[in-house]
Protein backbone atom coordinates (compact mmCIF):
# COMPACT_ATOMS: atom_id res chain seq x y z
CA UNK A 1 0.00 0.00 0.00
CA UNK A 2 1.43 3.36 -1.02
CA UNK A 3 -0.02 6.79 -0.35
CA UNK A 4 1.06 10.40 -0.10
CA UNK A 5 1.05 12.67 2.92
CA UNK A 6 1.86 16.32 3.48
CA UNK A 7 3.62 17.65 6.55
CA UNK A 8 1.03 19.99 8.04
CA UNK A 9 3.11 21.32 10.95
CA UNK A 10 5.65 20.53 13.62
CA UNK A 11 4.66 20.17 17.26
CA UNK A 12 7.87 19.83 19.24
CA UNK A 13 9.56 16.59 18.24
CA UNK A 14 6.56 15.46 16.19
CA UNK A 15 5.46 16.27 12.66
CA UNK A 16 1.73 16.19 12.00
CA UNK A 17 1.19 14.43 8.68
CA UNK A 18 -2.06 14.93 6.80
CA UNK A 19 -3.22 11.99 4.73
CA UNK A 20 -6.26 12.15 2.47
CA UNK A 21 -7.96 9.03 1.19
CA UNK A 22 -11.38 8.65 -0.44
CA UNK A 23 -12.66 11.95 0.90
CA UNK A 24 -11.41 11.30 4.45
CA UNK A 25 -8.61 13.29 6.07
CA UNK A 26 -6.38 11.71 8.70
CA UNK A 27 -3.74 13.32 10.90
CA UNK A 28 -0.81 11.21 12.05
CA UNK A 29 1.92 12.17 14.51
CA UNK A 30 5.35 11.21 13.18
CA UNK A 31 8.76 11.68 14.84
CA UNK A 32 10.63 14.55 13.18
CA UNK A 33 13.88 12.57 13.40
CA UNK A 34 12.38 9.93 11.07
CA UNK A 35 11.61 12.42 8.28
CA UNK A 36 13.82 12.65 5.20
CA UNK A 37 16.50 15.37 5.34
CA UNK A 38 15.17 18.80 4.38
CA UNK A 39 11.49 17.89 4.89
CA UNK A 40 9.38 20.56 6.55
CA UNK A 41 5.86 21.95 6.67
CA UNK A 42 4.37 21.75 3.20
CA UNK A 43 6.65 18.89 2.08
CA UNK A 44 4.91 15.98 0.37
CA UNK A 45 6.00 12.45 1.24
CA UNK A 46 5.39 8.99 -0.14
CA UNK A 47 4.60 6.42 2.55
CA UNK A 48 4.71 2.71 1.80
CA UNK A 49 3.31 0.07 4.15
CA UNK A 50 4.05 -3.61 3.66
CA UNK A 51 3.49 -6.57 5.94
CA UNK A 52 6.63 -8.18 7.32
CA UNK A 53 5.77 -11.89 7.07
CA UNK A 54 9.19 -12.97 8.36
CA UNK A 55 8.86 -10.65 11.36
CA UNK A 56 5.38 -11.99 12.09
CA UNK A 57 6.61 -15.58 11.96
CA UNK A 58 9.55 -14.76 14.25
CA UNK A 59 7.15 -13.16 16.76
CA UNK A 60 4.87 -16.20 16.69
CA UNK A 61 7.85 -18.50 17.24
CA UNK A 62 9.10 -16.41 20.20
CA UNK A 63 5.65 -16.61 21.84
CA UNK A 64 5.44 -20.36 21.17
CA UNK A 65 8.90 -20.90 22.68
CA UNK A 66 8.03 -18.78 25.72
CA UNK A 67 4.81 -20.72 26.31
CA UNK A 68 6.71 -24.02 26.09
CA UNK A 69 9.29 -22.80 28.64
CA UNK A 70 6.51 -21.67 30.99
CA UNK A 71 4.72 -25.01 30.67
CA UNK A 72 7.92 -26.91 31.47
CA UNK A 73 8.66 -24.64 34.42
CA UNK A 74 5.22 -25.27 35.93
CA UNK A 75 5.41 -29.07 35.67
Amino acid sequence: MRFSAVIDRFEGELAVLEIKDAGQCYHVDWPVKLLPPGAGPGSWLWITLDRDSLGEEASRQRVKDLLERLKKRNQ
